[in-house]
């Protein structure tokens, strides 16, 4: 059996609670860090390792440089139990929130403290392990622990986020037209655009996202063909962001080569007045794309309130098109019906020259994949053949 004494941090703004608690943990056979203040918490965490903190629930989650964001900086899988002298049900929730491994209520008692704090040292020996197994299994996907930890993940990832361009071709006439910029981002934790947005939508920080790529699109715009367009995607809640308006921005300055992409695997029920958010848009000189398409909801509805002038196929249409009839049936009748309808069809996912081929004699001259190019530097050429 392990003889690891755990050490533990107990930090609050009134030092006798911090004498309390502190008594208390050692009373349980545990090494003690007490610090009375952020501060001193703060120079705790710089020159220990803990593996559990009792922490009060003002001091961790008082907002402007926390405790919990200091602690998460440091440490994903540390346990923190959050205590307080008000237990009404906003602080229970708020302890919740902030991934508390539990929640205590001052003065503390052995009866409470002893359960709380044997179970959280129990579930940070799990979580470290299962990080550990992850790390080996090359799974960083779901590596990001509670909210606290999501939180910085999130903003090295926003620090981080920038495009990668993949060409958008006319087949047909074998040249670009035009480069969609891509959501990346360097933080480990979060390595994907799904996993970035996820996380934005967690913590309420979705319009986020899609400013900081927006500034960085127009800061490489200048390496594009002047005459390039440039395919964005866009999560429904940037429809209505006051930001995509402003005119005077470098992104606004671009509006007459944007096409905004919205796709169809999101619901656009959670934006008010869709028409009228894409009525301003379009004003400014947007062009709209429905993104995905045929891989959504059911039914046309983001047709319907978007009218878009380019509609991107799904790539599940695409994959294996030019070997299976029922897909060119059906992705025949798509590009003829968005013809009619006004629409430009762009065959995304175009792996070989047997998809582009059978996209190109349905009609559909406007395509992109990997046959083409992959996502990376601005401007790059496209590949025919």
């Amino acid at each position: 059996m392990s003889s690891h004494i755990p050490t533990i941090l107990v930090a609050d703004l009134d030092a006798a609670y911090v004498d309390v608690a502190a008594k208390l943990v050692a009373e349980r056979g545990f090494t003690v860090v007490p610090a009375r203040g952020l501060a001193a918490a703060r120079l705790a965490l710089e020159t220990h390792h803990f593996d559990a903190i009792v922490a009060d629930l003002g001091l961790a989650t008082s907002g402007g440089g926390d405790l919990l964001d200091e602690v998460r900086k440091r440490d994903l899988d540390v346990p923190v139990l959050l205590m307080t002298g008000e237990p009404v049900l906003h602080t229970a929730v708020l302890a919740v929130e902030e991934g508390a491994a539990a929640y205590l209520v001052k003065p503390l008692r052995r009866h409470s403290l002893f359960p709380a704090l044997d179970r959280a040292l129990r579930l940070g020996a799990l979580s470290r392990l299962k990080r550990e197994a992850l790390e080996l299994l090359g799974d960083h996907d779901h590596s990001v622990g509670d909210r606290g930890a999501l939180k910085v993940r999130f903003e090295r990832a926003l620090e981080t986020v920038a495009p990668a361009w993949q060409p958008v071709v006319d087949a047909e006439a074998r040249r670009v037209i035009g480069y969609e910029a891509l959501l990346r981002s360097q933080e480990p934790t979060l390595p994907n655009p799904g996993s970035v947005v996820a996380a934005a939508e967690r913590l309420g920080r979705v319009l986020d996202v899609g400013r900081a790529l927006r500034r960085r699109v127009a800061g490489e715009a200048s390496l594009l063909p002047a005459d390039a367009m440039i395919f964005i995607n866009l999560h429904p809640r940037d429809l209505a962001d006051p930001d995509l308006l402003d005119t005077g921005s470098p992104f606004g300055a671009l509006a007459h080569r944007v096409v905004l992409e919205v796709t169809e695997r999101a619901t656009l029920d959670s934006v008010d007045d869709v028409k009228t958010h894409v009525s301003r848009l379009r004003g400014l000189g947007f062009r709209l794309a429905v993104d995905d398409l045929g891989a959504g909801y059911a039914g046309l509805n983001s047709v319907v309130q978007l009218e878009p002038e380019v509609v991107k196929l799904d790539l599940g249409l695409v994959r294996g098109l030019d070997h299976d009839a029922t897909r060119r049936r059906v992705v025949g009748s798509m590009v003829e019906l968005a013809s009619r309808l006004g629409m430009q069809a762009v065959g995304e996912g175009v792996e070989t020259a047997g998809e582009s081929g059978a996209l190109l004699e349905l009609g559909c001259h406007w395509q992109q994949g990997f046959f083409f190019g992959r996502p990376g530097r601005a401007g790059a050429p496209a590949r025919f053949g």
